[in-house]
């Protein structure tokens, strides 16, 4: 399903006197949010000032919030990204859960989990069975968020309860 705002990061600290909040990012780099205009705190839009890397997390700054007690009242909060700002073809792992999984129009049940490894994602698909499915090309045929469907391919030895 199609998420109308995405979970960027969550806002751990504050930086400097001025307003700027240091940024755990959840994208794939803390590059990312920095190719941001705007973001949402707490269902507020915001204009971002200025957006910088500092090793694995981000040091924000968005309009409004101009000072360090400023910064420090939004500790802990989420940061979303508007999901109309993004490429098209870009899908996150949130939009996922729950999609349909079919396999030769057989539906083999619901994403309910995506693991990170380190050479590419599983899908776990659980339904009568369960499968561990590889997020790569040669498996994963189509992913359509507007109809909640995915088609697959699926090997021996994706199914969990297989022998």
């Amino acid at each position: 399903m199609k998420l109308p705002f995405i979970e960027a990061g969550e806002i751990v600290t504050t930086h400097g006197v001025r307003g700027e909040m240091k940024v755990l990012t959840w994208l794939d780099s803390p590059e990312d949010l920095c190719d941001f205009d705007r973001c949402r705190i707490e269902g507020k839009e915001y204009r971002i000032e200025s957006c910088r890397v500092q090793k694995t997390c981000n040091l924000l700054k968005v309009s409004g919030i101009d000072t360090m007690e400023a910064a420090q009242a939004m500790r802990g909060k989420i940061v979303e990204l508007f999901r109309e700002d993004m490429a098209e073809g870009v899908i996150f792992a949130a939009e996922l859960l729950g999609m349909e999984v079919y396999a030769q129009g057989v539906l083999l049940g619901k994403i309910e989990d995506v693991l990170d490894y380190p050479g590419n994602q599983v899908y776990v698909v659980r339904g009568e069975h369960e499968y561990l499915i590889p997020a790569v090309k040669a498996f994963v045929l189509s992913t359509d968020l507007e109809a909640n469907r995915m088609e697959v391919t699926v090997i021996e030895g994706m199914r969990s309860d297989e022998n």
